[in-house]
């Protein structure tokens, strides 16, 4: 992995951690302001008041991420990460929650050199389902 790829991987790694968390600002960092969510498949979000409170909603099933992989494709400053995942988690009533997707983000290098997704899609594998 070329320098550029292993931080656009750290970017990931970063954010899924302070996920595990529930860091909100640590994941709220691993994005840019105008970011694009696709939370549910097919109705992608963005506005930072709107994906915050839809990771908060989100840390109330204590998800746990785990990937089988991971895919870092750069040209110029704009890089694709691919990765298929699990989570595992539990619902409100106390019913575990198992889902499965694969994951497509675009992060952007930023003026300082740091990389932040811009569309994170962790429904990737949607159109191959129908």
């Amino acid at each position: 992995m070329t320098e550029d790829q292993k931080n656009v991987l750290a970017v990931i790694e970063r954010m899924t951690e302070a996920f595990h968390k529930g860091d909100i600002e640590g994941v709220m960092a691993s994005y840019e302001d105008t970011a694009t969510i696709v939370f549910e498949p097919g109705n992608p979000v963005s506005g930072p008041a709107v994906l915050r409170e839809l990771f908060l909603g989100m840390f109330t099933m204590n998800p746990r991420f785990d990937y089988s992989g991971h895919e870092v494709v750069i040209a110029g400053d704009l890089a694709v990460h691919f990765a298929p995942w699990t989570m595992k988690g539990t619902s409100t009533d106390g019913a575990e929650i198992k889902q499965d997707g694969l994951s497509v983000a675009v992060l952007r290098k930023q003026t300082d050199g740091r990389w932040r997704m811009v569309i994170d899609n962790p429904h990737g594998q949607r159109l191959m389902d129908l």
